[in-house]
């Protein structure tokens, strides 16, 4: 299981990769946007984890973009965000178009429950 993780927080990135080592999930760290359409490019994620506040693009637009690749369409997305769901204004219909899974709200989930879901999606 390959997961990609998109967190501009160094040190809450380091404790995901940590986490998620430990629980048998091998990931990449991706700080933007960007870093993350390139690392796709080269090595397809079994799932992603997004926060949606990154520099340079946003969540959304990472979420834009990435669904734009008709190769990716079907890599289930976990938005993890310390933004509250009901701050975005998006619908569940959004969500779904987005190919996200779940949202998680950071200061409100574990990072085991986090992993929980993945591997739950994806076993």
């Amino acid at each position: 299981m390959y997961v990609l993780i998109i967190e501009p927080d160094h040190i809450l990135a380091k404790e995901y990769k940590r986490a998620f080592n430990e629980a048998g999930i091998d990931t990449k760290l991706c700080a933007s946007a960007q870093d993350a359409i390139m690392s796709i490019d080269e090595k397809m994620p079994d799932a992603v984890v997004v926060e949606l506040q990154l520099t340079g693009h946003s969540g959304i637009e990472f979420l834009h973009e990435f669904r734009s690749y008709e190769d990716w369409a079907s890599i289930p997305v976990f938005v993890h965000s310390k933004i509250p769901e009901y701050a975005i204004g998006a619908d569940s219909n959004t969500w779904k178009s987005f190919g996200v899974v779940r949202y998680f709200y950071k200061p409100n989930t574990t990072t085991k429950q986090l992993i929980g879901a993945i591997k739950g999606q994806l076993s």
